[in-house]
């Protein structure tokens, strides 16, 4: 560890915020396939609620309740020096996150933890989005949380208005914040239409804006505006789903400077100044994540790594949100 736990960037609000979190989630890569008949709930590309019937779950990584994920946090926090903490009501893991915490209280101290969650759009609305915030609180055992976000830019709920229906829930997210209950709030998958409406029903103007980033996912123009409007970039996929992993420039500069791949990958995102989430619940990759901040890649090879957008989505893509 090279001083993970010290290293942050600043909001708009002077709220430090780590430049390198945990990310848990449902859909990790290193996951078991169990084949069997089972009535389950999933997305369809443009993350409108869809039910079938399919033939697969998975199970393990961020999925599972078990003992094993929890020990990847607690490994990640006191081994690693992560203190930045990612979950969500979608990914199923804010259980696994309280557990991890109450695991580390007497050596990390909650105020030392940086913790977000995410409120999914089946609970948009005024008074769902409060009722959700609580429940996600009871599941941690927290009273508050560092980060919450709005997931995604659709609304999911029954509603005339979906406009009216995004600005109620972000009302709620402002008494939120107003009341001390979150030290920041943001959104989630926002690009630059959405965001360009959204801003005009916003009396506080959301603090981050957590989007997919990664050489082949590099939105400069959101990013521009982002950064213009205040709005800070968190990005998760940092290795997009490890198909970044083979491709060169990458695998040149790693070798050049000794790192791997991921090292190299997760440092761009870093210099490029986006605090970045990656995932695993493998220790050896945990602590692999976090050995980014005793070296630094060069102007000319960042400048390589910048040219490899293809604008790709590894994961969904909000641009088939229409507002």
């Amino acid at each position: 560890m090279s001083g993970a736990s010290e290293e942050h960037f600043v909001l708009l609000n002077d709220v430090k915020i780590p430049k390198l979190g945990l990310g848990k989630s449902i859909y990790e890569a290193n996951v078991m396939l169990y084949m069997k008949t089972l009535y389950y709930h999933y997305y369809d590309d443009t993350c409108r609620y869809l039910k079938s019937f399919v033939y697969y779950v998975f199970i393990g990584s961020s999925y599972q309740q078990g003992g094993q994920n929890v020990n990847a946090v607690v490994f990640a926090i006191k081994e690693c020096g992560y203190r930045m903490l990612d979950t969500a009501v979608h990914y199923d893991t804010e259980k696994v996150v309280g557990h991890a915490l109450q695991a580390v209280k007497d050596i990390v101290p909650r105020e030392n933890l940086f913790l977000t969650t995410k409120l999914w759009p089946d609970d948009y609305g005024y008074e769902s989005t409060m009722k959700s915030f609580q429940e996600s609180c009871k599941i941690m055992d927290v009273k508050y949380v560092d980060l919450y976000l709005m997931h995604w830019p659709d609304v999911h709920v029954e509603s005339d208005n979906k406009r009216r229906t995004r600005a109620e829930t972000w009302q709620a997210l402002q008494d939120l914040y107003k009341q001390g209950y979150c030290r920041a709030i943001g959104v989630s998958n926002f690009l630059l239409p959405h965001l360009q409406e959204f801003l005009q029903d916003c009396s506080v103007i959301p603090h981050v804006n957590q989007i997919e980033f990664n050489p082949f996912q590099n939105p400069q123009e959101l990013l521009n505006y982002c950064r213009k409007a205040g709005i800070f970039i968190e990005g998760y996929s940092p290795l997009g789903k490890g198909q970044i992993l083979q491709r060169e420039p990458v695998v040149t500069i790693a070798r050049k400077l000794g790192r791997t791949p991921a090292q190299v990958v997760i440092r761009w995102s870093i210099q490029n100044g986006v605090t970045t989430i990656p995932k695993s619940n493998k220790e050896k990759r945990v602590l692999e994540n976090s050995q980014v901040f005793d070296f630094s890649i060069s102007d000319d090879d960042m400048l390589l790594l910048n040219n490899l957008n293809e604008n790709l989505h590894v994961t969904w893509n909000p641009e088939t949100v229409v507002f």
